[in-house]
């Protein structure tokens, strides 16, 4: 039984690797986040918006002294705003991150293995009111919206609302409606083990050095790409350290041997501490699309 178990273990988790090729032609290995996993993370950030949404009310009411329409009728407006724009803020200020996805370890990508893109973080969570909460609202508080509404409204609104549900089963990438409107997924965020050591590479210790020109072509989103990559300890790493290798040598004009492995180390503390040294002066450079 318990051979058995390991070989859906396994299988299980080949079905939820997934293998894309960025847009700068390098592959990156991720692994889609179980239906579990992102119930997890939304059941926690809906008890946070719930619990902002009541203690903002309380807050109000206890203002405007419990009877002032104006109190009542900018609660619910500033309850909307948390419902619609929770998840929408912390994913573009977090890196396709709220608080329930960082405890559930999951995060939004962008599909095509891009930069996360912010019109595509506004559309997926826009997709949210469409997918749940007119449905719900329409299923539980019917006479609000539709007064005079038929008996066969409420059979039609529950299955509008168990179909946006069960969406993500019915899809090998777990991907909700909002997800494939928007170009997006949801995946297990990668556990930081090798950082330490990629981040502990001392310049004078370094191969390779890199002039402020090369390093600055690059970002933070190529940064993360080259990390994950340098985790891998698959059979496929060799390939992929190669052909990541070459496009770096190319972008960046380099004309020295060099051993692929170290480069590719050498060229990540390098970009890391430069990038964290613009951090520290309040500079950000998102990917190597932005400036500076």
């Amino acid at each position: 039984m318990s051979a058995q178990r390991a070989l859906l273990g396994r299988l299980d988790e080949r079905m939820l690797e997934r293998r894309i090729v960025t847009p700068e032609g390098i592959p990156l290995r991720i692994e889609v986040a179980r239906a579990g996993d992102r119930a997890g993370g939304f059941l926690l950030d809906f008890l946070i918006q719930f619990l902002l949404i009541l203690l903002l009310m309380l807050t109000v009411g206890w203002v405007s002294g419990w009877n002032d329409d104006w109190g009542g009728a900018f609660a619910l407006l500033a309850a909307f705003l948390i419902r619609t724009f929770y998840f929408t803020w912390f994913e573009i200020r977090w890196q396709g991150r709220t608080p329930g996805k960082r405890a559930a370890g999951t995060r939004v990508m962008d599909a095509a293995g891009g930069p996360l893109r912010s019109e595509a973080v506004i559309v997926r969570n826009l997709m949210r009111e469409l997918e749940l909460w007119i449905p719900l609202v329409l299923l539980f508080m019917p006479d609000q919206v539709w007064p005079d509404a038929p008996g066969w409204a409420r059979p039609l609104f529950s299955v509008w609302a168990l179909v946006f549900l069960l969406f993500p089963l019915f899809n090998r990438n777990r991907l909700r409606a909002g997800d494939l409107v928007a170009g997006t997924i949801v995946v297990l965020a990668p556990k930081a083990v090798l950082l330490p050591d990629l981040g502990a590479t001392a310049a004078a210790e370094a191969a390779h050095a890199f002039t402020e020109e090369q390093l600055s072509i690059y970002g933070i989103y190529e940064l993360q790409v080259l990390e994950d990559l340098l985790r891998r300890t698959d059979a496929g790493r060799h390939d992929a350290f190669e052909a990541v290798a070459k496009q770096i040598r190319k972008k960046i004009r380099w004309e020295g041997d060099t051993k692929t492995d170290r480069f590719l180390r050498d060229f990540y503390a390098a970009l890391r501490a430069r990038l964290e040294r613009k951090m520290l002066l309040g500079k950000r450079k998102k990917d190597k699309y932005a400036k500076g």
